[in-house]
């Protein structure tokens, strides 16, 4: 159970690879030793290299288990390993793709696939880590959204739309699972310097993960349910939503 300041006895990282995810998990150790469980692919390196990391940096245990966002019948199973050692209290749902913006839109099969994994499975796990915090009478899930799903820009639609499916969802997830205890805190952030963003040139407000690590974890103990990465984003999204489509279509987004 979350202690008094804020800090889990178990973490649980959907995307266990995730470069953010495991900046977050590693802001939590930072104050508190905890239990981790890494979900993802299985036969990663990555994996072995981020329990290695996570045990050197305080975490008492690290245990792995195997992970398919696509695989949706599975993810049932998933769900009830990671509670076989016991409560979750903080369940991170951390993974997507980025994908080519251009070819997405004109291959049916890529795109599904794509859907499949940033949003429908995302959705899938939201409902499942949601039945078992909801059983267990408390718990935190942190969900990756994006600043690009608050208004979808031509240039990365695809994208951007499954992050406003996924962000819509938790947001109401969360209120759906106030009254039993359990809260949900979406992030939306701008870019982030990643592996998965390392080709693209650098916008404006770009942050380090470290940064979006200390901002979710400061929101999560405050009980949150939106945080914006870096803070001044949503000031700069709130101008864009106001923007009447004819004009925002004509700016070079």
């Amino acid at each position: 159970m979350i202690n008094a300041t804020g800090n889990p006895q178990t973490i649980l990282l959907l995307g266990g690879t995730s470069e953010i995810g495991l900046a977050i998990v590693h802001e939590y150790l930072s104050t508190a030793s905890a239990r981790v469980i890494l979900a993802g692919l299985p036969g990663r390196a990555e994996r072995d290299q981020a329990a290695a990391d996570l045990l050197a940096a305080g975490a008492t245990s690290v245990e792995g288990i195997d992970f398919d966002a696509l695989d949706f019948p599975a993810h049932p199973a998933v769900i009830d390993e990671a509670w076989s050692w016991g409560d979750v209290d903080v369940a991170i749902v951390a993974w997507g793709l980025l994908g080519d913006a251009e070819a997405l839109w004109q291959d049916q099969a890529s795109i599904v696939d794509y859907v499949g994994v940033n949003y429908t499975g995302g959705v899938s796990i939201g409902v499942l880590l949601g039945q078992k915090m909801k059983a267990q009478g408390h718990g935190q899930i942190v969900v990756m959204s994006s600043a690009a799903g608050q208004r979808v820009r031509r240039s990365n639609f695809v994208y951007g739309s499954t992050k406003a499916g996924l962000d819509g969802f938790y947001l109401n997830l969360g209120q759906a699972l106030e009254p039993y205890g359990v809260k949900v805190l979406v992030v939306r952030p701008g870019m982030v310097r990643t592996r998965m963003s390392a080709h693209l040139k650098e916008a404006p407000l770009t942050i380090d993960k470290e940064i979006v690590a200390q901002l979710v974890v400061k929101a999560a103990k405050a009980g949150r349910e939106i945080v914006w990465a870096p803070p001044a984003f949503e000031l700069v999204m709130l101008i864009l939503r106001h923007i009447p489509r004819p004009i925002f279509k004509r700016l070079p987004l």
